[in-house]
C-alpha cells in the first residue's frame, strides 16, 4: 500500500478465488529493486482452460505516476486560491462543516479585509492591488499558528477559522497580525487590514449567525481604519502626480489661489471657501494615471489624446468619492469641465445645472492656464 507501505497478497486469492478481472487505482506503490517507490495502477485478470479450470493469473502494472501528478494538481486548484494559495472559499466551506463539532469550541471566526483597495486598484492598477492582497495574505499565514485555516473568499476578504480559541487568544493572533502588516508595504502604500471576530461556545448557536457577526464587526472596525488609510492613498497619488509634472503642481496651487480669492469675494462661509479651496487644489487628481507623454505634449493633442485627457474628470470623481470627507467636492471634481452652453464633459449639463463651485473651478482653472507659459 503506497500510505501505509503494507504489502497486498489478497489480489491474485481474489481473482482465483472469484474469477473475475480486479482493477487497482488507488494507493498502490511498486518498490523496485533500487529502492525507489512508484504509485503504480494494475489490472488483475485470471488465465482459464476451456473448461473453465483456473491455470493462474496475469498482472498488467501501470506507472501511475503522472496521472497522480496531475489528479494531486487538480485537487490542489479545486482547493487553494490562485493568487495568494492559500484555501479558497469551496475548502472553507467544507472545513466548517466538518469541524463545526463540539470538540473543537470555543470556535472563533475571524474576518479580514484590506482597506482602500478599490481606491488602489482604480487609481494604480490591478497589478499594485493585487500585490498587497497577496502581502496581506502573507501576514495572515506569518501571524496565525500552524493548524489555523485561513482562507481567500473573494477580492479583499479573507477568513480565520480558529479551533478552541477563545477571546484572548483571537486578540493576540490579530494583534501579531497588524504588527506584521505595519511593516509591509508595496510602491509607497502600508498595508492595512481591518478585522473582525466572533466566537462560538456552545453547539445550540448557528454558525452562520456568527459569520455574520464576525463580519458585521470587521465592517465596523473598517468605517473607523479605511477612510485612514484612503487620505494617505489620495495624498499618494497627489504627490505621485506632481513629481512627475511640475506643472501641474503650479496649476494645482494656482487654481487653489484663484478659488479662495472668487469664494471670498462671494463672501462664502469659511467652511464653503475651505471646501472650494481643496477642491481646486484636486481639482485634476484625475490625471494620475496618464501618460506623461500626452501630459507633456506641447503640440495640438490627437483625437485619441483628448479622448484620454477628458477622462480624468470622472476618474477625479471616483477616486475622491471613496473618502467620505472628499464626497462633496467630488461631484465638484467631476463637473469642472461642464459648459453653460451645455457642450461641456463628461455629461454635457448646462446653466445651473452645474454646481456653482464647479463653474468657480472652471473660471480658475482657464485663467491659470491662460496667464501661464505653457
Amino acid at each position: 500500500m503506497e500510505n501505509t507501505g503494507k504489502k497486498n497478497r489478497q489480489t491474485i486469492k481474489k481473482i482465483l478465488d472469484k474469477q473475475i478481472i480486479f482493477e487497482e487505482h488507488n494507493n498502490k506503490s511498486l518498490h523496485k529493486r533500487d529502492g525507489t517507490i512508484i504509485p503504480v495502477e494494475y489490472t488483475t485478470s485470471p488465465i482459464s482452460e476451456e473448461d473453465g479450470e483456473i491455470l493462474g493469473a496475469v498482472i498488467v502494472i501501470r506507472d501511475y505516476t503522472e496521472k497522480k501528478a496531475k489528479q494531486t494538481e487538480i485537487i490542489d486548484i479545486s482547493y487553494h486560491d490562485k493568487l495568494t494559495g492559500l484555501y479558497n472559499r469551496r475548502f472553507y466551506e467544507e472545513e466548517l462543516r466538518r469541524l463545526n463539532t463540539a470538540r473543537n469550541l470555543p470556535l472563533t471566526l475571524v474576518m479580514a479585509d484590506i482597506n482602500g483597495l478599490k481606491l488602489i486598484n482604480d487609481s494604480f492598477g490591478h497589478a499594485l492591488g493585487d500585490k498587497l492582497i497577496k502581502l496581506g495574505a502573507k501576514v495572515l499565514k506569518k501571524g496565525c499558528r500552524t493548524d489555523d485555516i485561513i482562507a481567500r473568499l473573494g477580492g479583499d476578504e479573507f477568513v480565520m477559522l480558529l479551533l478552541n480559541t477563545d477571546e484572548q487568544e483571537a486578540e493576540t493572533i490579530i494583534q501579531r497580525i497588524k504588527l506584521l502588516a505595519e511593516k509591509e508595504h508595496a510602491s509607497s502604500l502600508s498595508l492595512s487590514i481591518s478585522f473582525g471576530y466572533a466566537i462560538k461556545r456552545n453547539m445550540n448557536e448557528d454558525i452562520e449567525d456568527i459569520f455574520k457577526s464576525a463580519e458585521n464587526n470587521m465592517y465596523r472596525n473598517k468605517l473607523l481604519e479605511s477612510p485612514v488609510i484612503k487620505r494617505k492613498t489620495i495624498d499618494l497619488i497627489m504627490q505621485r502626480l506632481h513629481e512627475k509634472n511640475h506643472y501641474e503642481l503650479v496649476h494645482a496651487q494656482r487654481v487653489s489661489d484663484y478659488c479662495f480669492a472668487i469664494a471670498n469675494e462671494l463672501s462664502f462661509d469659511t467652511e464653503k471657501v475651505r471646501k472650494l479651496q481643496l477642491a481646486g487644489l484636486m481639482h485634476d487628481i484625475g490625471k494620475f494615471g496618464i501618460d506623461e507623454e500626452i501630459l507633456n505634449k506641447a503640440g495640438k493633442l490627437t483625437a485619441d489624446d483628448r479622448e484620454e485627457i477628458q477622462r480624468h474628470s470622472e476618474k477625479g470623481y471616483r477616486i475622491l468619492s471613496s473618502v467620505n470627507e472628499f464626497s462633496e467636492i467630488a461631484d465638484f471634481v467631476l463637473e469642472h469641465h461642464e459648459r453653460w452652453d451645455g457642450k461641456g464633459y463628461p455629461r454635457r449639463l448646462r446653466l445651473t445645472a452645474i454646481s456653482l463651485e464647479a463653474r468657480i473651478i472652471a473660471v480658475a482653472d482657464a485663467y491659470a492656464a491662460m496667464t501661464c507659459d505653457k
